[in-house]
């Protein structure tokens, strides 16, 4: 989070000072070697701002929800034919007491690649596969979670990444065929984490 902040900063700083030379010091006539390099520092500013606010979700899920570790979890590469989306999936648990899996997808592929690889396929190398065990679960997958795995010293979770029911945010998506009937303290505790729906989509218990 502090990295990503500290590099938002530096990309703003950047296509300021560029935007500022370009109008001040240099000549119209050169101006358009100076293009490249500000669309590159406009993507990357975006880029950090979507960083900073995905960190941001990711604390509040956290604060409410406490770290598990899960060994051996189901994952895959195909379409999961109870999840709410297309993609990649990692099948995980709804709540603390619960070992009932419900698969979040990879919605967004930002930065997702290290975890693509290491979900794979049939061919995917053992070794890369080994990474993901334990997993570190934060959430309840009805709606939005984060999940990480363990530092290779520190044993502390790392390479974070948010996951989310798109239903929950708001973005469209199909009614859980399985897990959609929750308690009220369920559907309150998600919405202090970050999901945004509306009450009629889910059916209490």
């Amino acid at each position: 989070m502090a990295m990503s902040i500290v590099g938002l900063g530096g990309w703003i700083t950047a296509l300021i000072g560029l935007l500022y030379v370009l109008v001040v010091w240099l000549s119209p006539v050169f101006g358009f070697l100076f293009v490249p390099l500000l669309c590159y520092s406009f993507y990357r500013t975006v880029i950090q701002l979507t960083q900073v606010f995905t960190g941001m979700r990711m604390l509040r899920v956290m604060q409410e929800y406490p770290w598990r570790i899960l060994w051996q979890v189901r994952r895959g590469l195909g379409d999961h034919p109870a999840a709410e989306a297309k993609g990649i999936w990692i099948e995980l648990p709804t709540r603390g007491d619960s070992n009932e899996g419900i698969p979040l997808v990879f919605v967004k592929h930002h930065r997702a690649s290290w975890w693509m690889r290491r979900i794979g396929g049939p061919r995917t190398d053992s070794g890369l596969k080994s990474q993901l065990d334990p997993l570190w679960f934060a959430g309840d997958s009805r709606f939005l979670g984060v999940v990480a795995v363990s530092g290779r010293k520190s044993g502390t979770p790392r390479r974070l990444h948010f996951l989310y029911q798109p239903s929950a945010l708001g973005k469209g998506g199909d009614a859980r065929k399985s897990g959609e009937n929750v308690s009220a303290v369920d559907l309150d505790r998600a919405r202090r984490a970050g999901a945004q729906f509306p009450s009629e989509r889910v059916t209490l218990n």
